[in-house]
């Protein structure tokens, strides 16, 4: 057993709400690293489905590091971890690939054989869609992330999880994420914009949360939800403009997450409200919650920690 793995051999796998924020996104990807990076972990598995925010995550890990699927990276010839050793000393000690993406250009069995290659070298290879790799790796990820709707880590043991396990999981939760992005961002274009200039977000499962510091948002949330499922039955289409706003319909929003939505607002499904603004003690905030999904609506508190904690 490995060193990193004698450290945390008692973890099994934490989860964590995933942002749809890039920011958030960031913070979250450095507390990550933090609490369960260790220096002798070679290969790192990413899981997850395109715009799920896996780069951003890895970004927030491993900030500096040139991802080669970004739009620069594409530029990026020849794929670095096949070139490595042309350099010598200045060889990089992380690589990053994206499976999916490299798979257009390199055979995949020339790729495993690069990971491999730098891992006996004790370089770090960070694997985007690692379950595609898998299969023709004679190892394990020393650590496996998949993003859904939440964020798994886990330290994968000879016994799992595998990665098309993580897989699995994260593929059948994305879509909640999704739809949750897209009903938060139609909430707050409903908002009055002396609201919407305040309003931060937090995460609850298959939903959001708006938080207003001071004082209760002046909003009536029956008529803001009656707004929100209009727009959704419009079934307007979403679109990314840059990485500052979406298109919804004929609005464009800021948002910084704009790849992590549905393609229209007719794909959000079950969206509702409370219909009652909630203070935080703790934060000593205001807060209005949205779901989507299964799940009854109305005003009762309890109906949103039945589905938290599912």
């Amino acid at each position: 057993m490995s060193y990193s793995g004698r450290m945390q051999q008692n973890h099994y796998y934490s989860v964590f709400f995933a942002p749809r924020g890039r920011d958030r996104m960031y913070e979250l990807g450095m507390q990550i690293a933090q609490m369960y990076l260790s220096p002798f972990d070679k290969l790192i598995g990413i899981i997850g489905e395109a715009g799920s925010g896996k780069s951003m995550l890895i970004k927030g890990m491993f900030p500096g590091l040139e991802l080669t699927n970004d739009d620069n990276g594409v530029n990026v010839r020849p794929l670095p971890l096949l070139d490595q050793e042309d350099y010598g000393f200045f060889t990089a000690h992380t690589y990053h690939l994206d499976i999916r993406f490299e798979s257009a250009f390199t055979q995949p069995r020339e790729l495993a054989d690069a990971i491999m290659r730098a891992v006996k070298n004790g370089k770090r290879v960070i694997v985007e869609h690692f379950d595609l790799i898998y299969p023709l790796l004679n190892i394990n990820a020393n650590l496996m992330i998949g993003v859904g709707e939440e964020i798994i880590i886990t330290r994968p043991t000879i016994f799992g999880p595998l990665p098309s396990e993580l897989h699995s999981k994260v593929e059948r939760s994305v879509k909640y994420r999704r739809m949750t992005h897209t009903a938060e961002d139609l909430c707050e274009i409903f908002l009055p914009p002396e609201e919407f200039k305040r309003c931060k977000h937090r995460d609850i499962k298959h939903g959001f949360l708006l938080a207003f510091d001071d004082r209760p948002p002046e909003v009536d949330l029956i008529d803001l939800e009656f707004k929100v499922e209009e727009a959704i039955a419009k079934d307007m289409d979403i679109s990314y403009v840059d990485e500052e706003h979406v298109r919804i319909g004929d609005i464009v929003h800021p948002c910084t997450g704009p790849r992590t939505h549905v393609p229209s607002t007719g794909c959000v499904e079950g969206f509702r409200l409370l219909h009652r603004i909630v203070y935080d003690p703790v934060e000593h905030t205001y807060l209005i919650a949205g779901r989507v999904g299964p799940g009854a609506g109305g005003d009762s508190i309890d109906d949103v920690n039945d589905i938290t904690l599912d």
